[in-house]
């Protein structure tokens, strides 16, 4: 059999998670990521002594952004499974800290990204981990 070759997909191919909606987290998410860490490098560097507990939940949230659209583009089950984590996390933090900002807005001199659910970015906080979870769960591989 020679001049013939058998190509297989190996057991552990990457599950592509940027097609479809994939696609539109990922665009999402790189925006925010964006949109987060810039405005927190300016918060911290420019007038951190304000409102330290804001300017650090925006770096996290910058954080957490950076590493689920790193995930998302990466593929594969394992980075499928850490973005699932992370969106779980983020979802988790986003209604902690929009409850909390509601609930006493005293300890929040200005604003995070997360700030009343994300009502300052349209509500986007809120709903971006909501839907990465559905599509990270629908794309999972069988």
């Amino acid at each position: 059999m020679t001049g013939t070759t058998k190509t297989t997909e190996p057991a552990t191919a990457r599950t592509r998670l940027v097609t479809g909606p994939g696609m539109l987290l990922v665009w999402l998410y790189g925006v925010m990521s964006v949109g987060a860490a810039s405005r927190s490098v300016y918060e911290i560097s420019a007038k951190f002594d304000e409102a330290p507990l804001a300017y650090t939940l925006s770096a996290v949230a910058a954080v957490v952004y950076v590493f689920i659209t790193y995930t998302l583009v990466r593929g594969g089950e394992t980075a499928r499974r850490a973005a699932l984590v992370c969106c779980a996390a983020e979802l988790a933090g986003v209604l902690v800290v929009g409850t909390w900002t509601l609930v006493a807005p005293s300890a929040f001199p200005d604003s995070t990204v997360w700030s009343q659910f994300g009502y300052g970015y349209v509500f986007i906080p809120v709903l971006l981990p909501l839907s990465g979870i559905w599509w990270l769960r629908r794309s999972r591989t069988a």
